[in-house]
């Protein structure tokens, strides 16, 4: 979802950049076909780019075969890293990829980044929906807005054009009533979009005119014309 939202908006003009914050789950790099190395530069980390997107990620600082295993400490300073001794520049969306749950990232993300907003991710059946729930309403307890609902896997298409809903129907929706906001996009099961990320060639540029393609350029278009929750006035910055 995060990799291929990005490549969307970046595809659409936009100037974005890829947080991998799932510390302990990174893959943003090979799913986004990162091929370079961040560039160091004195105490500064400059994130490397591909397909028009800037991403950094643990990723980049441990074999791809070694599990990260740190305590909630470690981790929080490595997200500090990430995003005070990183230059990101002025992007006009800066994704940030989490972790399942409502853990210590979330926690970290909630002080760090305090004008985050949410966009809770969910498969239709009602399983998914309640552990999706509960990360939105965590989001809300560390004042963090939740701006709308994604459903993935919303259905496959058959070769003769059935829609077959595999993981049943109506979760996003019913996540996104009980939520107060939006469902933003409704993703299909789409061959592509796994191939992609495992091949590190984005669904969106490697069928631009299929099915996930065209779903990802409106959510992208959706959360454009969403504009941000708040409005902070730079006039007013504390200096």
């Amino acid at each position: 979802m995060t990799v291929n939202l990005a490549v969307s908006l970046a595809l659409a003009g936009y100037d974005v950049g890829i947080l991998d914050a799932d510390v302990y789950g990174f893959s943003v790099p090979k799913m986004l076909g990162v091929t370079a190395e961040p560039l160091i530069i004195g105490d500064l980390v400059i994130p490397p780019t591909a397909n028009g997107v800037r991403c950094l990620s643990m990723g980049f600082f441990v074999p791809d075969d070694t599990p990260v295993i740190w305590r909630g400490p470690m981790l929080h300073k490595a997200l500090e890293q990430f995003l005070v001794d990183a230059y990101w520049g002025e992007p006009d969306y800066l994704l940030v990829d989490m972790p399942p749950g409502t853990g210590d990232v979330t926690l970290s993300l909630g002080q760090y980044l305090t004008k985050t907003e949410v966009l809770v991710v969910t498969t239709p059946q009602p399983a998914a929906q309640r552990v999706a729930q509960r990360s939105a309403y965590a989001a809300r307890k560390l004042k963090l807005a939740v701006r709308g609902v994604i459903e993935n896997m919303s259905w496959f298409t058959g070769d003769d054009g059935t829609r077959y809903e595999l993981f049943g129907a109506g979760g996003g929706q019913a996540l996104a009533d009980e939520l107060g906001v939006p469902l933003l996009a409704q993703v299909p099961l789409v061959p592509a979009v796994r191939e992609g990320s495992d091949d590190g060639i984005p669904a969106v540029v490697a069928e631009p005119d299929g099915e996930a393609a065209a779903v990802f350029a409106a959510l992208g278009a959706a959360i454009v014309d969403m504009g941000p929750s708040r409005v902070y006035r730079s006039e007013l910055t504390v200096r």
